[in-house]
């Protein structure tokens, strides 16, 4: 029902790019251009600095994206609403979710969610926990799902889920499957950890300042970019990882990897919603009290010992 020239605009002006839009929109790149050049009549101002190949927003642009994305809000909140009469759900819900979220938690449930409501049109972002909270700042999303430690004051955020960060490494032949060390020896072993900005390193960073320990005083051999790229490395080194227990059931009941217990330390954390102050509309709550009541009814279960169930 929307303007859809408002979506087009929206498309540019969020993009910076006509092209992007196109193929966003699936609408040809002069239909675009069209579209942006009745606002800009209706209006009688210039909504894009056209400079070569790049453009950025006017002052009058700057304005209409703003009011656009409440407009465009609104009728997303009244489709649904008006859809909800007939006991219909219908809509459009676009998530954010860190990485780890995105990999090892979110798949079941968004598996079951589509075939519960097949009339969502679902899109799915998948980055780092600071970036899920750019785009719901920014108004590319409706919802982010983090795991972080640091909360930004103009966002609201509930708690979802508990996880432990667990130091895993690869078992060797003839290794033990599982074992303890003191944190003197934790600070020597070669670790491989994530990248800045991941809620993984802020949760490990957390529990370490608790103990007064810096990252920097530990033996830290490289960052990686995701959980995926530090469980390939550790098959093939003496390295020391800590993952999330969701990203390794499967190498620990296969006995690929071994959680190896530091005496006196033990990392936790939540794994949480993230929304807008008091913006949050009637799909993305109807995709929160989902996600709740799916997790209670799958009992998902804890930590596991030493690659047994």
């Amino acid at each position: 029902m929307s303007d859809f020239r408002l979506k087009v605009f929206y498309a540019v002006a969020k993009n910076l790019s006509f092209t992007k839009a196109s193929q966003e929109l699936f609408v040809s790149q002069p239909a675009i251009t069209k579209h942006i050049h009745e606002l800009e009549s209706l209006y009688q101002v210039r909504l894009f600095n056209r400079l070569g190949n790049k453009i950025s927003l006017t002052e009058a642009g700057r304005v209409l994206l703003e009011y656009s994305e409440r407009i465009l809000a609104e009728y997303r909140r009244l489709d649904y609403s008006m859809h909800l009469l007939h006991n219909e759900y219908s809509g459009q819900l676009r998530l954010g979710a860190s990485t780890t979220i995105a990999q090892y938690v979110l798949p079941p449930i968004l598996a079951e969610y589509t075939r519960q409501y097949p009339k969502i049109k679902l899109t799915l972002i998948e980055t780092n926990s600071r970036n899920v909270e750019q785009a719901l700042q920014e108004h590319s999303i409706d919802l982010g799902m983090v795991e972080g430690v640091f909360r930004l004051p103009n966002l609201r955020y509930e708690a979802f889920l508990c996880d432990e960060l667990v130091p895993v490494s690869s078992i060797q032949e003839g290794g033990e499957p599982e074992e303890e060390i003191s944190f003197e020896e934790f600070r020597q072993i070669p670790l491989i950890l994530r990248e800045r900005g991941s809620g993984t390193l802020d949760a490990i960073e957390a529990v370490l300042a608790e103990k007064g320990v810096k990252l920097s005083s530990l033996n830290v051999r490289m960052h990686l970019g995701s959980t995926e790229g530090i469980k390939s490395f550790l098959k093939h080194s003496h390295c020391l990882g800590i993952v999330s227990i969701f990203a390794i059931r499967r190498e620990l009941e296969e006995n690929v990897f071994r959680i190896t217990d530091i005496a006196g330390l033990r990392f936790q954390r939540q794994f949480c919603f993230v929304s807008q102050q008091g913006q949050e509309d009637g799909t993305a709550l109807n995709f929160i009290h989902f996600v709740f009541r799916y997790l209670q009814e799958h009992r998902i279960p804890g930590r596991i010992k030493g690659g047994t169930k």
